[in-house]
C-alpha cells in the first residue's frame, strides 16, 4: 500500500485553499508550510501563461528523511505515509538536508520539524487529507497508488505525469498532472527581485551565479521561502574533529615525526580528547532541543550516520582517555599499542561525515565522491599544523604539512572544475564564490586562498636561519592561519550546498 497524490493542474485555479486549510487543521505557524503553490509564468507580453504547481511532501518510497534521523522520530508507515513524531525529534536538522524538496521545516517555537503527513489523524478515521476537501476545482487527488482500482492509480495510468528530482533515486509518491515542467526543475526559471504580491524572503541573500542560466522567458512570481539550517557551527565542527582525528592519526609516530618528551607522550591525546570534547559541545548546541541529546542513546536510527558518528566519537574518547591514563600510570608500551588503535578511530572521526552527507539527498555538493579523501587530507592538515610548534626536528612534520595542504588544493580544484552530474551540484559549486559568513561576503575566496599561501610562506619563513629562535611562534601562527581559511572554506561549502532551490 502507497498513499499518495496527483496534483491535476489543467484545474488547478492557485487559489491556495488547500494550503489555508492545511494550516488550519495542523496549526501551521505562520510563515511556513506543508504545502504551498509556486506560480511560474511563461511567455513574453501579451502572450504570458501562468502555471500553478502544488508542492509538499513526496512521501517518498525510500524516504531519506527517515533513513538520516537519528532518534526514528520520522516513520514510513505500512500505509506508505511518511509521518512524524515531535515529541521524539531532537531539532538536529539532519531530516531536512535529506529531504530533495524543501518540503520539511523547523517549528521555531517547539524547537520540531514538522511537514505534511497527509492528514494521517483523518486517515485513521476513514476520511481524506483537509487539503482535498477544501479543493473547490477537486485538482489535488488522494489515494492508494497500488490499489489499480483506485481513482489515482487510474489517473496515472491513463496520463502521462511529472514527478519531481527522480535522479535523486527516492521513489517521489506525488504526481503532476499537465504543470510547466520548467516549475519542477528548482533553478532552471528566472527569479525576479519582487513576488507579485510580496518581496521575496531574504532568507537567501546571495545574488544567482551569473554562470549559471536559466530557461528562457520562464519566471517564478511566488514560491516560499526556505531557510539555511546548517551553518558556522557545523563548519567549526568540521575542523574540531578534524583536529582530533588528525592528531590520534600522527600519535603513533610521534617520534619520528620530532615530536619528544610532552609534545610526544602526552600532547596527541591531550589535543584529541579537547577538541573531540569540543566537537560534542557544537553537536550538542546546535540542536534546537538540545536537552533531547541522549535520545541518541535510547532510541537510536541504526540507519543513520549521525548515531554511527555519535558511537565512533564516544568510542575514541573513551580509548584516547585510556592512552593518557596508562601513560600517566607508566604503561608506556600498552599506551603506544592503544594509540594504533586511535589511529583507527581517528580515520572514523575524521571521515564518517562523508557517509552522513551522502545521506543528504537534498545537498549534492556534498555527496561528492572525493569528500571521503577530501577529509582524511584535512584531518592531516590540521593535526600537523597543531603538533608542528612542538616539534624539535620539524622536517617530517613539515612534509606532512605541505603534502596535506596540496592535496587538499588539488581536491578543491576538482571540486570546483569537475564534471557534475547534477542541475543540483552545479548550482552549488557556482554557489561557492558567493557564499557569505555574516558580514563576510567571501570567505570562500580567503579561504581558499589566503588561508592555502599565507601558511605556506610562513612555512618557508621559518625555516630561515635568522627566524632559529622565533620558529615556534611562526609555525603556531602558521597553522592557526591555515585552520582559520580552512573553517573559511568549510563554512562556504556548508552554505553553499543549501543555496540552490529545491522547489
Amino acid at each position: 500500500m502507497q498513499y499518495g497524490f496527483l496534483m491535476d493542474h489543467r484545474r488547478c485555479i492557485g487559489c491556495h485553499a488547500c494550503t489555508v486549510a492545511c494550516k488550519a487543521e495542523n496549526d501551521v505557524p505562520v510563515g511556513s508550510f506543508r504545502t504551498w503553490v509556486k506560480y511560474t509564468e511563461a511567455g513574453v507580453f501579451p502572450a504570458v501563461k501562468r502555471h500553478f504547481s502544488v508542492l509538499r511532501c513526496n512521501h517518498c518510497t525510500k524516504a531519506p528523511c527517515v533513513t538520516i534521523c537519528p532518534v526514528n522520530a520520522l516513520e514510513k508507515r505500512k500505509d506508505g505515509i511518511v509521518d512524524i513524531d515531535r515529541d521524539a525529534c531532537i531539532g538536529c536538522r539532519a531530516c531536512m538536508q535529506g529531504c530533495p524538496f524543501d518540503a520539511i521545516y523547523l517549528n521555531e517555537d517547539s524547537g520540531a520539524v514538522e511537514k505534511c503527513h497527509y492528514c494521517a489523524h483523518r486517515i485513521e478515521k476513514n476520511l481524506e487529507p483537509a487539503c482535498v476537501i477544501v479543493c473547490p476545482e477537486q485538482a489535488i487527488v488522494a489515494g492508494d497508488l497500488h490499489d489499480p482500482t483506485s481513482k489515482i492509480s487510474r489517473m496515472v495510468a491513463e496520463h502521462e505525469t511529472l514527478l519531481r528530482r527522480t535522479e535523486q533515486g527516492t521513489g517521489p509518491n506525488v504526481h503532476y498532472l499537465e504543470t510547466h515542467p520548467v516549475a519542477l526543475e528548482p533553478g532552471l526559471a528566472e527569479v525576479p527581485d519582487t513576488y507579485i504580491w510580496s518581496e521575496r524572503p531574504d532568507t537567501k541573500p546571495e545574488a544567482w551565479p551569473a554562470s549559471l542560466a536559466t530557461a528562457a522567458n520562464v519566471r517564478t512570481v511566488l514560491d516560499a521561502g526556505h531557510k539555511v539550517q546548517w551553518g558556522w557551527p557545523v563548519a567549526l565542527y568540521l575542523i574540531t574533529k578534524g583536529i582530533a582525528a588528525g592528531a590520534a592519526m600522527l600519535a603513533p609516530f610521534a617520534a619520528a615525526l620530532g615530536l619528544h618528551g610532552f609534545g610526544g607522550q602526552y600532547l596527541p591525546e591531550i589535543l584529541a580528547l579537547a577538541f573531540t570534547g569540543l566537537t560534542t559541545f557544537l553537536l550538542v548546541e546546535d540542536l534546537k532541543r538540545p536537552m533531547k541529546f541522549f535520545t541518541l542513546l535510547t532510541r537510536p536510527n541504526t540507519k543513520s550516520w549521525l548515531v554511527k558518528g555519535a558511537w565512533i566519537l564516544m568510542a575514541f574518547t573513551g580509548t584516547v582517555a585510556a592512552t593518557l591514563g596508562l601513560r600517566w600510570l607508566g604503561q608506556d608500551a600498552a599506551a603506544d599499542v592503544l594509540r594504533w588503535v586511535n589511529a583507527v578511530l581517528g580515520l572514523g572521526v575524521a571521515g564518517y561525515t562523508a557517509f552522513l552527507f551522502q545521506q543528504c539527498e537534498g545537498r549534492d555538493l556534498w555527496q561528492a565522491r572525493q569528500l571521503l579523501p577530501h577529509l582524511l587530507v584535512q584531518a592531516l592538515l590540521c593535526g600537523a599544523a597543531c603538533l608542528l610548534p612542538f616539534a624539535v626536528d620539524r622536517g617530517p612534520l613539515t612534509t606532512i604539512f605541505s603534502c596535506a595542504m596540496l592535496a587538499h588544493v588539488l581536491l578543491l580544484v576538482l571540486e570546483a572544475r569537475g564534471s557534475h552530474a547534477t542541475d543540483n551540484a552545479r548550482q552549488a559549486v557556482a554557489f561557492l564564490p558567493v557564499a557569505r559568513l555574516g558580514v563576510l561576503t567571501r570567505p570562500y575566496w580567503l579561504g581558499t586562498r589566503v588561508g592555502v599561501v599565507l601558511p605556506l610562506a610562513l612555512l618557508k619563513l621559518s625555516a630561515e636561519p635568522s627566524m632559529a629562535d622565533s620558529a615556534a611562534s611562526v609555525l603556531g601562527v602558521g597553522g592557526l592561519v591555515a585552520l582559520g581559511g580552512l573553517f573559511l572554506y568549510k563554512s562556504a561549502y556548508i552554505r553553499a550546498g543549501q543555496l540552490p532551490p529545491l522547489s
